[in-house]
């Protein structure tokens, strides 16, 4: 930690400064729909052409920060931290729908400026580059939390996540993604010539973690510790997230408290999620956004999250959690079969007994997963007994 500043934050090294420069400054595609061309474009550029509008606008912007796992990756390169998406962070004044309203109309018609010159933008609307370039779209407004996200799309998962944020009370799940890098001085580099990013010239940039001490959460990402404080807070408990971690070698800070902590992990994910067709959707997306290039760790994944849901869940009746386990076990199955691996078959024991009514050929009582080859989902008795897992 850099003497003189709050235990919160950190002054950037210049090797680090390095790295976020080429976060930065390097181009990321934009993935559009249909016919509509792939935009090319560089982190900072997009944050700077936003800001400037947002402030033509009149919207009030304390800082911009650069969050979660893209952070982590700047801070701590060498224990082969990846980063997904592109998280950015708008510090806003957001009083009123109003504000809502012109955050998202600038976004998108800013994404024009980045369309090829050959082009013709004179017929394009806001709700086109909506269609075309947007991944998804969330606003939330309540007495505690107000915010709004606008994801680009990205077909390697690398999203460009712009998040505008008047308020927020929860802003990590995990120690080691509680991590912001304070923007606003390496972009006024960006947009004055007569500066330049060197080990003998550059400005002191700052990074904060949400959890705490900041010290404290760097030796959690360096030697990969799971840490938190109150998963009961987080939507889903972070209960998708910790069990990723579990298959990447991060190991609890403390073995005895982490149990407790898994019990409210999955006391908020099936508080948030409690129809087992909307944990199938959830658990799908996650696997989408999070194992794209990494097919292979998705079926360890699963049963590791089999594993925490199986030991830890006191909230469920028993048929309630039978039915989680079953699908999440459908879905390790249906992983192994889109992998040509074939189970070990001296270690699943399957027991079938399909309800009566399902002979009846009108009978379609099915969930289909969009997006996805479908996983069928279906309300009959379906048990599968692990002795020693799957090979």
């Amino acid at each position: 930690m850099t003497e003189g500043l709050d235990h919160r934050f950190s002054r950037l090294t210049w090797e680090q400064i390095k790295i976020l420069d080429q976060v930065l400054t390097e181009v990321i595609p934009i993935h559009g729909r249909g016919n509509f061309p792939t935009l090319e474009v560089k982190l900072k550029d997009i944050i700077c052409v936003v800001k400037e509008q947002l402030v033509k606008k009149h919207i009030v912007i304390r800082d911009i920060r650069l969050n979660g796992s893209t952070a982590s990756h700047i801070l701590v390169k060498q224990n082969g931290t990846s980063y997904k998406d592109l998280d950015i962070i708008f510090g806003v004044e957001l009083p009123s729908e109003q504000e809502f309203q012109v955050v998202k109309e600038s976004v998108l018609n800013c994404l024009l400026d980045f369309l090829p010159k050959c082009v013709n933008k004179e017929k394009i609307t806001a709700q086109t580059m909506k269609d075309a370039y947007v991944q998804k779209m969330v606003k939330v407004s309540t007495d505690h939390d107000r915010w709004s996200l606008i994801s680009l799309s990205n077909n390697s998962g690398k999203n460009v996540e712009l998040k505008f944020v008047n308020s927020l009370r929860r802003q990590f799940e995990f120690s080691i993604d509680s991590f912001q890098i304070i923007l606003d001085p390496v972009l006024d580099v960006y947009t004055h010539e007569d500066n330049q990013l060197s080990e003998g010239s550059h400005p002191p940039i700052l990074a904060e973690s949400m959890y705490g001490d900041f010290d404290e959460a760097m030796d959690h990402l360096k030697y990969k510790v799971i840490a938190t404080r109150n998963p009961e807070e987080i939507r889903g408990g972070g209960l998708l997230k910790y069990s990723n971690l579990l298959v990447r070698d991060f190991k609890p800070v403390d073995e005895a408290e982490i149990k407790s902590l898994e019990r409210y992990m999955c006391s908020r994910f099936f508080i948030d999620f409690p129809d087992v067709t909307e944990q199938q959707r959830k658990i799908e997306s996650y696997l989408r956004n999070h194992f794209i290039g990494e097919e292979k760790s998705k079926y360890d994944y699963l049963m590791t999250l089999r594993g925490v849901v199986n030991e830890s869940t006191v909230c469920l009746m028993g048929h309630e959690r039978r039915q989680t386990l079953n699908m999440i076990t459908i879905l390790a199955l249906k992983v192994l079969g889109e992998q040509n691996i074939i189970p070990n078959t001296a270690n699943v024991t399957c027991y079938y007994q399909p309800a009566p009514y399902i002979s009846d050929r009108n009978f379609n009582n099915y969930y289909i997963a969009h997006g996805q080859p479908p996983v069928i989902y279906q309300p009959y008795s379906f048990h599968i007994h692990l002795q020693s897992g799957m090979v």
